[in-house]
């Protein structure tokens, strides 16, 4: 093969651009989701300590259901990330 032919490939033939955006955005959008889970299980824990600190049970009980939702939704986000690495 001469450098002539690698000249003449077209851009839009070894690039699937489609695949290229749907993987930017799968990745974007997972990455917003894994952050705010993990700020708001950190948020969660740090405010019902604060509100059992305070006496404030009720709103301590809120904040740790909360914090724990929070919790399961992100180890559930990288579980499933995870799969789809091992398993495509």
């Amino acid at each position: 093969m001469s450098l002539g032919t690698f000249i003449h490939v077209l851009p839009g033939s070894v690039v699937d651009t489609e695949a290229l955006l749907d993987s930017v955005l799968a990745s974007l959008v997972a990455g917003v989701f894994v952050t705010v889970a993990a700020s708001v299980a950190i948020f969660g824990f740090a405010t019902a300590a604060e509100m059992q600190r305070n006496g404030r049970d009720l709103a301590a009980i809120g904040a740790g259901i909360l914090a724990a939702v929070a919790t399961l939704a992100f180890a559930g986000a990288i579980v499933l990330g995870i799969a789809v690495m091992i398993h495509g």
